[in-house]
């Protein structure tokens, strides 16, 4: 007896027969089920969807995931370069600027602004707008400071190259070797040694013995180069430029010529006692736009006399070579 099918008792003849069911009834029934079946895959389709989600939400989602990742890396990128700019720029304002006596930049200038109030209207109406607009702020002000930076270490760079220049000029060394003994300094003297009479002393006196090597305390040009009427003897005077000269007086003998290029350190003349001099001793004397300033204030008294004489031969060495 086949499972699928019904049989009844047929009392006539006591067999039992098969019950055939009309075809509209095997019509409703074929679409009850199919119905049925379905509303069931339906269901549990829905199911299945909220609970897992569709295959496309989930390559979406991840694809989202992903996103927020990279957004998070590149956030990180963001805050690593803002932090080399702000070094940066205090290295630009604490280090550099100071010492090549520049001024500071602005912060405002700096920061600066950038574009109009819709310059990200195309960044509008996404879910991650803010987000989106947040990142794209801080990446125009990155920009923006970067193009300051790089513009000021280009104008460093070339403050830099004359400032060196500038201090390759400046009379900034003894112009003989610090173990000799200063005698009278920039002062007024009440009784000249020569003369007798009340006069400024406008320069730097060395006690040092006849032949002492006298050497040129910055880079400059040889403006005068012989005997000085003014009680100087013989005499070197020496215009290192930005309105600094440097005198060297009652010297022996004379190294150099009129017009001639020196290099700080370059030997130039040999102490004595020419002119209006009491004993053998070399006068210095440093003028700033014509007027006579402390010597004393250009020379480094800490300078032990070896590091002295290593510092003359390094420029010996170097001015064999310009």
């Amino acid at each position: 007896m086949l499972r699928n099918n019904k049989y009844v008792l047929d009392l006539s003849d006591l067999q039992f027969k098969r019950v055939r069911l009309p075809w509209k009834a095997k019509l409703v029934r074929t679409i009850l089920w199919f119905t049925a079946s379905v509303i069931i895959a339906l269901f549990y389709g829905t199911l299945v969807e909220k609970s897992i989600g569709s295959p496309k939400e989930k390559m979406l989602s991840q694809q989202l995931d992903n996103m927020k990742l990279q957004y998070s890396l590149v956030s990180r990128e963001l805050d690593n370069t803002m932090s080399s700019l702000n070094s940066f720029r205090l290295s630009d304002d604490r280090r550099y600027r100071p010492i090549l006596e520049m001024d500071s930049i602005s912060d405002s200038y700096r920061k600066g602004g950038f574009g109009g109030v819709d310059r990200f209207r195309d960044l509008e109406g996404y879910t991650n707008s803010d987000m989106l607009i947040s990142f794209r702020t801080r990446i125009e002000g990155i920009k923006n400071m970067a193009t300051v930076q790089k513009e000021s270490f280009k104008t460093i760079a070339e403050r830099s190259v004359e400032w060196k220049r500038e201090m390759d000029h400046f009379p900034g060394i003894s112009p003989v070797s610090v173990n000799f003994r200063m005698g009278d300094g920039f002062k007024w003297r009440a009784i000249h040694p020569v003369l007798g009479t009340a006069r400024m002393h406008n320069g730097q006196d060395f006690e040092v013995p006849y032949g002492t090597e006298v050497y040129a305390t910055g880079d400059g040009t040889i403006i005068e180069s012989g005997w000085n009427s003014g009680g100087f003897g013989n005499c070197i005077v020496i215009d290192h430029g930005y309105g600094y000269q440097s005198i060297y007086g009652h010297l022996s003998g004379i190294k150099v010529t009129k017009g001639l290029k020196v290099k700080r350190g370059e030997l130039i003349g040999i102490s004595g006692s020419s002119g209006l001099s009491s004993g053998p001793h070399l006068h210095y004397q440093i003028e700033q736009m014509g007027h006579a300033i402390n010597p004393s204030h250009f020379i480094n008294n800490e300078m032990s006399f070896e590091e002295y004489t290593d510092m003359i031969q390094a420029f010996a060495s170097k001015s064999k070579f310009r």
